[in-house]
């Protein structure tokens, strides 16, 4: 056999051997989306399917209205039903299969199933539908002239202030430096700045940078964002421009504890005031006992009760001087009382008030009977009139 016999037999053998190894699957270069049907009507429903998607994902499937797989959703998720969307998360291999209902979108057509990562690292995938009897517009013109690109990363500056803390709106300003990479000049700019929270969808406002970038120039942009009265928890600010996103960035927002405070307050306030203005009014209308002066409340306090019945002052009896004193007999007999002699009948005499410790029969003399008080029969007696006979 000659040499080139040989090379021909060798070349023929390895095509063999190339025809009988199999071929490997060729993998894909991203998520994809297949629909169970290309064209559906209002109330019907499709099965969407998926491959190529991170493990355990969570998606959110969506019907948009202005949308091409090869533009993405133009005017972001408000030209989505998203009342009707259904999520779905993906098995160990990156796939799922999930029933959506047709709702027509707030825009007109050319629609698409618009699904997109909810979680994790940002993916999305569009697949063409036909909505019947929904309008159809065609996309505005793609303008390639001047585009836009992110040269910094996204920053908020701000910081949330005492009237934050008790539930004033937070506010941040969104700063980032953006180039032009066109041919042409870019004029007066409108961003779309989204904002979401947790799982649900940004809501986007328009927002116009006043300038000119000119091709191959940069800018530093700031624009404001604001979020709603009492927000609080993990927020996402997205920047869109053309239809496209340029850059996200998270946002905590802390809880307005002041509120809290306030509300608790509130809660022991007004009780108390409550109990405060029901007293004034039992006050007012129940009636009032007469109070008594102090210095008489006094001397009640101090009155007891053997003491409660005083006896009348004594008249002085004439002849007596101030610094002589008599028995006690002496000094509570009716009949000196009166100035009646002695030896008078103690009858003739006013009815005086005897002390409450002596009765008539255990008054002291020697006359255990009489009524009146014991007195002296000496002729010399101060009040009696002694007569002098011839010496």
């Amino acid at each position: 056999m000659s040499g080139r016999q040989r090379i021909g037999v060798l070349a023929a053998v390895c095509a063999a051997l190339l025809l009988l190894t199999p071929t490997a699957p060729a993998t894909a270069a991203g998520p994809t989306v297949q629909l169970s049907r290309a064209q559906a009507g209002t109330g019907g429903s499709i099965t969407v399917s998926g491959s190529g998607w991170r493990s355990h994902a969570l998606l959110m499937l969506l019907v948009c209205g202005q949308s091409a797989p090869s533009r993405g959703v133009l005017g972001g998720t408000n030209s989505c039903a998203n009342a009707d969307g259904r999520a779905v998360t993906t098995d160990a291999d990156g796939r799922f299969s999930r029933v959506l209902p047709v709702t027509e979108p707030p825009v007109p057509c050319p629609c698409v199933v618009h699904v997109a990562t909810v979680t994790g690292a940002k993916a999305q995938a569009d697949a063409v539908l036909r909505v019947a009897g929904h309008p159809v517009r065609p996309l505005p013109a793609r303008t390639d002239a001047g585009r836009l690109s992110v040269l910094t990363d996204i920053r908020l500056d701000g910081s949330s202030g005492v009237l934050t803390w008790f539930g004033a709106p937070p506010s941040r300003t969104m700063v980032l430096t953006v180039g032009n990479v066109g041919t042409d000049a870019v004029t007066d700019p409108v961003f779309r700045v989204g904002v979401s929270h947790g799982v649900f969808a940004p809501q986007w406002d328009e927002q116009q940078w006043r300038g000119t970038l000119a091709p191959g120039g940069k800018a530093r942009i700031r624009l404001p964002v604001e979020l709603s009265a009492g927000a609080h928890g993990d927020y996402t600010v997205s920047l869109a421009y053309g239809g496209r996103v340029l850059g996200e960035q998270p946002w905590g927002v802390g809880r307005p504890w002041g509120v809290t405070l306030f509300w608790i307050l509130l809660c022991v306030v007004v009780p108390v005031a409550v109990f405060r203005v029901g007293m004034t009014v039992v006050d007012r209308v129940r009636p009032h006992r007469p109070r008594r002066p102090r210095g008489l409340r006094r001397a009640h306090a101090g009155r007891s009760p053997g003491r409660a019945a005083r006896l009348p002052r004594l008249p002085r009896l004439p002849g007596r001087r101030r610094g002589d004193r008599t028995d006690a007999s002496d000094a509570q007999d009716g009949s000196y009382a009166m100035g009646a002699a002695p030896g008078a009948p103690a009858a003739a005499s006013a009815p005086t008030s005897t002390l409450p410790w002596f009765t008539p029969d255990s008054a002291p003399g020697p006359a255990a009977g009489r009524l009146s008080a014991p007195h002296d029969d000496n002729p010399a007696s101060p009040t009696t009139p002694v007569t002098k006979g011839p010496t």
